[in-house]
């Protein structure tokens, strides 16, 4: 269902600027008050990964520059690349147009999956099978 606040910035002509945190406060959060987020490389434009954000994660995300998620299993803040040194350093933040999820385009150091591959969607879907590549 769309949100009425995003139904009407349709409406809002181009070169508009709204305040940051009024829009923040209009996001979908969910029930633990969390919304999704893409990340994707910002040169080569390949998504990778998905994760949770909440308030106090894009705050911080927006306050030192990197990636800053909500770690689900672990419910705390999860500092991307803080123990492996894998950094995102954000280079732009959109919300899409119903206000319930995030896009972020990062310079991303090293590979973005624990797994040691370059993107945390790397199991490739075929004819009825699964492929995995190895890790880099």
């Amino acid at each position: 269902m769309k949100h009425l606040y995003f139904e009407a910035l349709e409406q809002i002509s181009g070169g508009t600027t709204l305040e940051l945190d009024d829009v923040i406060n209009q996001l979908a959060f969910n029930e633990n008050g969390l919304i999704p987020v893409i990340t994707q490389d910002f040169n080569s434009k390949e998504v990778l990964m998905m994760a949770w954000m909440n308030r106090q994660s894009i705050s911080e995300t927006l306050s030192v520059g990197f990636m800053v998620y909500w770690s689900r299993s672990r419910q705390e803040l999860w500092r991307k690349g803080e123990t492996s040194g894998h950094t995102q350093k954000l280079v732009e933040m959109s919300f899409d147009c119903d206000g319930d999820a995030i896009l972020c385009r990062v310079d991303q150091k090293g590979p973005a999956c624990h797994t040691g591959r370059p993107s945390c969607f790397y199991l490739k879907v075929g004819d009825k099978k699964v492929h995995v590549p190895a890790a880099v």
